[in-house]
């Protein structure tokens, strides 16, 4: 994928809490249009020294229901974890493995946050921002807003709220699991992020192009990904 520069990347907690008050006002929250095929899940892992981040990318078909390409990086940590700007540490290592891809995904889900953030500006919108790509984030645990307990069938939501702001839904992904909590990221709305998060699950609690993301990251940081 040809990925075109959306800015520099800060070194202070300061400079990046500012680019992300002048990056969200860019979000455009908008339905996607049809069935995606071509998902892709996106995932990171930190080496154990925390040195560096291995990230990966898998392009999965939700029509065979089989992987079309995988990729996985390993790149020095360049900024520190801070909660709340987990996309500064993780973003350049994930931008560097879907430069990598052949192929271009329809839409991106992300083991992280989207609009689901205190400044509404989690990982899954600022990936999307950079590759131009509806992306979605699937959140295993929540970083902030308040919610009521969905349901307990398969589908279920109930809001995320913060500061009285609609900001995701928590979404039971499979009858009587934990839900996960979905919120948009870029060229998306909060009910096409549930609705294509339940389209990309199968027998198991996350998305399968994020499952076998995380898997692929695992598999990388064990053997050293290029």
């Amino acid at each position: 994928m040809r990925i075109p520069t959306l800015h520099r990347w800060p070194r202070t907690a300061k400079a990046a809490i500012q680019l992300q008050k002048h990056l969200a006002p860019l979000l455009r929250l908008e339905p996607i249009i049809g069935t995606p095929r071509l998902f892709a899940g996106a995932d990171v892992a930190n080496c154990p020294d925390g040195r560096w981040t291995v990230a990966g990318v898998v392009v999965w078909d939700a029509q065979s229901r089989r992987i079309v390409e995988q990729r996985a990086v390993r790149r020095p940590c360049r900024f520190p974890y801070i909660p709340g700007l987990l996309s500064f540490r993780e973003t350049p290592a994930l931008l560097a493995a879907f430069r990598k891809l052949r192929i271009t995904p329809d839409v991106v889900l992300c083991d992280a946050q989207g609009l689901a953030h205190p400044r509404r500006l989690g990982l899954a919108c600022h990936l999307g921002l950079w590759l131009g790509i509806p992306t979605v984030g699937c959140a295993k645990s929540r970083l902030c807003g308040d919610f009521s307990e969905p349901g307990p069938a398969r589908g279920s939501a109930s809001l995320l709220t913060l500061d009285g702001e609609a900001v995701g839904d928590v979404l039971r992904t499979r009858d009587g699991v934990k839900p996960l909590y979905v919120s948009p990221g870029h060229l998306c709305d909060r009910a096409s992020a549930c609705r294509v998060t339940l389209a990309a699950t199968g027998p198991y609690r996350l998305p399968e192009p994020t499952r076998l993301a995380h898997q692929l990251v695992g598999r990388a940081r064990g053997a050293g990904a290029g």
